[in-house]
Protein backbone atom coordinates (compact mmCIF):
# COMPACT_ATOMS: atom_id res chain seq x y z
CA UNK A 1 0.00 0.00 0.00
CA UNK A 2 1.79 3.24 -1.13
CA UNK A 3 0.63 6.18 1.07
CA UNK A 4 0.63 9.16 -0.31
CA UNK A 5 3.64 12.29 0.12
CA UNK A 6 5.27 9.21 2.93
CA UNK A 7 8.78 9.91 3.91
CA UNK A 8 10.97 6.48 3.07
CA UNK A 9 12.92 5.30 5.69
CA UNK A 10 15.16 2.71 5.89
CA UNK A 11 16.70 0.84 8.84
CA UNK A 12 18.97 -1.66 10.16
CA UNK A 13 21.54 -2.21 12.67
CA UNK A 14 24.80 -4.72 13.00
CA UNK A 15 26.29 -4.04 9.86
CA UNK A 16 30.08 -3.08 9.44
CA UNK A 17 32.00 -6.46 9.44
CA UNK A 18 35.43 -6.27 7.60
CA UNK A 19 36.07 -8.86 5.40
CA UNK A 20 33.22 -10.49 5.22
CA UNK A 21 30.09 -10.22 2.36
CA UNK A 22 26.47 -9.14 4.31
CA UNK A 23 26.78 -5.35 4.55
CA UNK A 24 28.47 -4.58 1.06
CA UNK A 25 24.99 -6.54 -0.21
CA UNK A 26 23.20 -4.30 2.29
CA UNK A 27 24.53 -1.12 1.24
CA UNK A 28 23.80 -2.01 -2.38
CA UNK A 29 20.12 -2.45 -1.61
CA UNK A 30 20.05 1.41 0.26
CA UNK A 31 21.74 2.80 -1.73
CA UNK A 32 19.51 1.72 -4.82
CA UNK A 33 16.84 2.49 -2.83
CA UNK A 34 17.29 5.66 -2.22
CA UNK A 35 18.06 6.33 -5.98
CA UNK A 36 14.59 4.91 -6.46
CA UNK A 37 13.19 7.59 -4.09
CA UNK A 38 15.37 10.59 -5.18
CA UNK A 39 14.06 10.35 -8.57
CA UNK A 40 10.86 10.06 -7.28
CA UNK A 41 11.30 13.59 -5.23
CA UNK A 42 10.24 11.66 -1.63
CA UNK A 43 11.95 12.39 1.22
CA UNK A 44 14.52 10.00 2.69
CA UNK A 45 16.01 8.99 5.82
CA UNK A 46 18.20 6.05 7.02
CA UNK A 47 18.46 4.95 10.39
CA UNK A 48 21.01 2.61 11.62
CA UNK A 49 20.26 1.09 14.82
CA UNK A 50 23.27 0.50 16.84
CA UNK A 51 26.83 -1.95 15.75
CA UNK A 52 27.36 0.34 13.35
CA UNK A 53 31.07 -0.90 13.05
CA UNK A 54 32.75 -4.24 15.12
CA UNK A 55 36.31 -4.64 14.94
CA UNK A 56 37.15 -7.78 12.71
CA UNK A 57 39.72 -9.04 10.39
CA UNK A 58 42.83 -7.77 12.74
CA UNK A 59 40.88 -4.03 12.59
CA UNK A 60 40.74 -3.06 16.55
CA UNK A 61 37.42 -0.66 17.12
CA UNK A 62 39.62 3.02 16.90
CA UNK A 63 39.85 2.30 12.88
CA UNK A 64 37.27 0.00 12.63
CA UNK A 65 34.42 2.78 10.55
CA UNK A 66 36.87 3.95 8.27
CA UNK A 67 37.54 0.59 7.17
CA UNK A 68 34.90 -1.76 8.14
CA UNK A 69 31.83 0.76 7.55
CA UNK A 70 32.81 3.19 5.37
CA UNK A 71 33.97 0.74 1.73
CA UNK A 72 30.42 -0.39 1.96
CA UNK A 73 27.68 1.82 3.94
CA UNK A 74 29.87 4.97 3.69
CA UNK A 75 28.55 6.00 0.21
CA UNK A 76 27.96 9.97 -0.06
CA UNK A 77 24.47 9.06 -1.07
CA UNK A 78 23.96 6.99 2.50
CA UNK A 79 25.78 9.57 4.37
CA UNK A 80 23.55 12.75 3.51
CA UNK A 81 20.42 11.18 4.98
CA UNK A 82 21.51 8.71 7.83
CA UNK A 83 21.09 9.62 11.36
CA UNK A 84 22.70 6.51 13.55
CA UNK A 85 22.52 5.17 16.97
CA UNK A 86 25.45 3.66 18.95
CA UNK A 87 25.44 -0.11 20.37
CA UNK A 88 27.85 -2.11 22.38
CA UNK A 89 30.34 -3.14 19.49
CA UNK A 90 30.52 1.05 19.43
CA UNK A 91 32.17 1.19 22.49
CA UNK A 92 35.03 -1.77 21.69
CA UNK A 93 37.15 0.92 22.23
CA UNK A 94 36.14 1.67 25.76
CA UNK A 95 34.17 4.52 24.24
CA UNK A 96 32.38 4.83 21.94
CA UNK A 97 34.60 8.50 20.79
CA UNK A 98 35.38 6.43 16.94
CA UNK A 99 31.10 6.53 16.68
CA UNK A 100 31.40 10.10 17.38
CA UNK A 101 34.09 11.02 15.69
CA UNK A 102 32.99 9.39 12.29
CA UNK A 103 29.57 10.25 12.22
CA UNK A 104 29.97 14.43 13.94
CA UNK A 105 26.62 15.98 14.28
CA UNK A 106 24.49 13.20 12.30
CA UNK A 107 25.29 11.19 15.89
CA UNK A 108 23.67 14.41 18.11
CA UNK A 109 25.51 15.65 20.90
CA UNK A 110 28.97 15.07 21.41
CA UNK A 111 29.24 12.12 23.75
CA UNK A 112 25.58 11.24 24.70
CA UNK A 113 24.05 9.19 21.80
CA UNK A 114 20.73 10.06 22.09
CA UNK A 115 18.81 13.01 20.13
CA UNK A 116 15.13 13.57 18.10
CA UNK A 117 14.17 15.09 14.65
CA UNK A 118 11.40 15.25 12.90
CA UNK A 119 10.06 14.38 9.34
CA UNK A 120 6.86 15.19 7.79
CA UNK A 121 4.37 14.21 10.53
CA UNK A 122 6.66 11.88 12.63
CA UNK A 123 9.01 12.77 15.31
CA UNK A 124 12.24 10.27 15.56
CA UNK A 125 13.97 9.82 18.61
CA UNK A 126 17.51 7.91 18.85
CA UNK A 127 18.06 6.54 22.33
CA UNK A 128 21.22 5.16 23.82
CA UNK A 129 20.74 1.44 25.16
CA UNK A 130 24.52 1.45 26.46
CA UNK A 131 24.02 3.74 28.74
CA UNK A 132 22.37 0.94 31.25
CA UNK A 133 25.47 -1.59 30.29
CA UNK A 134 28.94 -0.01 31.89
CA UNK A 135 28.83 2.21 28.56
CA UNK A 136 28.13 4.83 31.38
CA UNK A 137 27.03 6.03 34.85
CA UNK A 138 23.42 5.66 36.72
CA UNK A 139 23.78 9.31 36.06
CA UNK A 140 24.05 9.31 32.78
CA UNK A 141 21.33 7.01 32.22
CA UNK A 142 18.66 9.20 34.49
CA UNK A 143 19.84 12.21 32.34
CA UNK A 144 19.08 10.51 28.74
CA UNK A 145 15.71 9.38 30.86
CA UNK A 146 14.87 13.16 31.92
CA UNK A 147 15.98 14.09 28.61
CA UNK A 148 13.33 12.07 27.06
CA UNK A 149 10.21 12.94 29.13
CA UNK A 150 11.00 16.61 28.33
CA UNK A 151 11.34 15.80 24.65
CA UNK A 152 8.21 13.71 24.66
CA UNK A 153 6.26 16.38 26.46
CA UNK A 154 7.57 19.11 23.87
CA UNK A 155 6.39 16.74 20.70
CA UNK A 156 3.94 17.75 18.88
CA UNK A 157 4.01 15.63 15.81
CA UNK A 158 1.04 13.26 15.08
CA UNK A 159 3.65 10.04 15.25
CA UNK A 160 6.56 9.34 17.51
CA UNK A 161 9.33 6.17 16.59
CA UNK A 162 12.05 5.79 18.34
CA UNK A 163 15.42 3.22 17.85
CA UNK A 164 18.00 2.39 19.99
CA UNK A 165 20.11 -1.21 19.81
CA UNK A 166 19.14 -3.41 22.57
CA UNK A 167 15.45 -4.85 22.22
CA UNK A 168 13.10 -5.38 25.53
CA UNK A 169 11.80 -8.40 23.67
CA UNK A 170 13.33 -11.22 21.44
CA UNK A 171 13.46 -14.77 21.21
CA UNK A 172 16.89 -14.61 19.71
CA UNK A 173 20.09 -15.77 21.52
CA UNK A 174 20.10 -12.58 23.83
CA UNK A 175 16.34 -13.10 24.84
CA UNK A 176 15.08 -9.24 24.98
CA UNK A 177 16.83 -7.06 27.58
CA UNK A 178 14.51 -6.28 30.62
CA UNK A 179 16.79 -3.22 31.50
CA UNK A 180 14.70 -1.16 28.44
CA UNK A 181 12.00 -1.57 30.24
CA UNK A 182 12.16 2.06 31.58
CA UNK A 183 13.37 3.52 28.35
CA UNK A 184 9.47 1.42 27.20
CA UNK A 185 7.40 3.02 30.16
CA UNK A 186 8.29 6.66 29.40
CA UNK A 187 7.55 6.14 25.48
CA UNK A 188 4.45 3.70 26.65
CA UNK A 189 3.14 7.02 28.76
CA UNK A 190 3.42 9.49 25.86
CA UNK A 191 1.76 7.25 23.33
CA UNK A 192 4.58 6.52 21.55
CA UNK A 193 3.77 4.45 17.79
CA UNK A 194 6.83 2.38 17.10
CA UNK A 195 10.06 1.14 18.58
CA UNK A 196 13.06 -0.40 15.96
CA UNK A 197 15.80 -2.73 17.70
CA UNK A 198 19.22 -4.10 16.23
CA UNK A 199 21.38 -6.48 18.59
CA UNK A 200 19.37 -9.97 18.16
CA UNK A 201 21.00 -10.76 14.13
CA UNK A 202 17.52 -11.51 12.64
CA UNK A 203 14.05 -9.81 12.00
CA UNK A 204 11.60 -10.01 14.30
CA UNK A 205 8.35 -8.02 14.77
CA UNK A 206 6.29 -8.19 17.76
CA UNK A 207 2.53 -7.25 18.66
CA UNK A 208 1.27 -4.00 19.88
CA UNK A 209 2.88 -4.66 23.73
CA UNK A 210 2.86 -2.96 27.26
CA UNK A 211 6.37 -2.16 29.10
CA UNK A 212 5.52 -5.44 30.91
CA UNK A 213 4.99 -7.48 27.69
CA UNK A 214 0.92 -7.91 27.79
CA UNK A 215 -0.85 -6.79 24.34
CA UNK A 216 -2.42 -3.71 24.07
CA UNK A 217 -4.12 -2.97 20.73
CA UNK A 218 -5.00 0.48 22.04
CA UNK A 219 -1.86 1.78 23.21
CA UNK A 220 0.48 -0.96 22.80
CA UNK A 221 3.78 -0.30 20.87
CA UNK A 222 5.04 -2.88 18.31
CA UNK A 223 8.97 -3.78 18.50
CA UNK A 224 10.35 -4.57 15.38
CA UNK A 225 14.02 -5.96 15.36
CA UNK A 226 16.10 -5.78 12.59
CA UNK A 227 19.73 -7.00 13.16
CA UNK A 228 20.62 -8.10 9.67
CA UNK A 229 23.10 -5.35 8.33
CA UNK A 230 26.07 -7.50 7.98
CA UNK A 231 27.17 -9.10 10.92
CA UNK A 232 27.22 -12.65 11.19
CA UNK A 233 23.56 -14.02 11.03
CA UNK A 234 21.83 -16.14 14.28
CA UNK A 235 18.93 -18.27 14.47
CA UNK A 236 15.41 -17.70 16.69
CA UNK A 237 15.38 -19.76 19.69
CA UNK A 238 12.79 -22.73 19.57
CA UNK A 239 10.57 -21.00 22.54
CA UNK A 240 9.34 -17.75 20.97
CA UNK A 241 9.07 -15.21 23.54
CA UNK A 242 5.35 -13.91 23.79
CA UNK A 243 3.52 -11.95 21.25
CA UNK A 244 6.12 -12.67 18.40
CA UNK A 245 4.46 -12.82 15.58
CA UNK A 246 7.06 -13.18 12.65
CA UNK A 247 10.52 -13.90 12.85
CA UNK A 248 13.12 -14.78 9.99
CA UNK A 249 16.59 -15.41 10.15
CA UNK A 250 19.50 -16.41 7.64
CA UNK A 251 18.54 -13.74 5.95
CA UNK A 252 21.04 -10.63 5.25
CA UNK A 253 18.60 -7.80 5.19
CA UNK A 254 16.62 -4.10 5.90
CA UNK A 255 13.30 -2.70 7.44
CA UNK A 256 11.79 -0.62 4.70
CA UNK A 257 9.35 2.02 6.17
CA UNK A 258 7.30 4.96 4.44
CA UNK A 259 6.24 7.08 7.32
CA UNK A 260 2.82 8.84 6.11
CA UNK A 261 0.26 10.63 8.08
CA UNK A 262 -1.03 9.07 10.50
CA UNK A 263 -0.18 5.85 9.53
CA UNK A 264 2.88 3.82 8.07
CA UNK A 265 4.09 0.63 5.85
CA UNK A 266 6.48 -1.83 6.86
CA UNK A 267 8.81 -4.46 4.86
CA UNK A 268 11.57 -6.54 5.09
CA UNK A 269 13.78 -6.51 1.94
CA UNK A 270 16.24 -9.38 2.04
CA UNK A 271 19.22 -9.28 -0.06
CA UNK A 272 18.25 -11.85 -2.55
CA UNK A 273 15.29 -9.86 -3.67
CA UNK A 274 12.56 -11.44 -1.70
CA UNK A 275 10.29 -9.27 0.19
CA UNK A 276 8.74 -10.24 3.43
CA UNK A 277 6.65 -9.26 6.15
CA UNK A 278 4.85 -6.26 4.10
CA UNK A 279 2.00 -4.83 6.34
CA UNK A 280 1.08 -1.72 7.76
CA UNK A 281 0.06 0.04 11.27
CA UNK A 282 -1.48 3.53 12.30
CA UNK A 283 -0.86 6.10 14.75
CA UNK A 284 -1.95 6.42 18.05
Amino acid sequence: MALSGAIAMIAVGDIGVCGARGDEATARIVDSLLIVDSVADVQRVVITIGDNAYRSGGVGPMNAFTRCFAPSWGTPRIMSVIRPSPGNHDYDSGTATPYFDYFGARAGPPGKGYYSFDVGDWHLISLNSELYFGRGSPAEAKAQEDWLRRDLSGNRKRCTLAYFHRPRFSSGSHRGTPEMQTLWSILYDADADLILNGHEHDYERFLPQTPAGAVDSARGIPQIVAGTGGAALRGIRSQLAPNSVIQIHGHYGVLKLALGAGEYTHAFLDTEGRVWDAGSGKCH
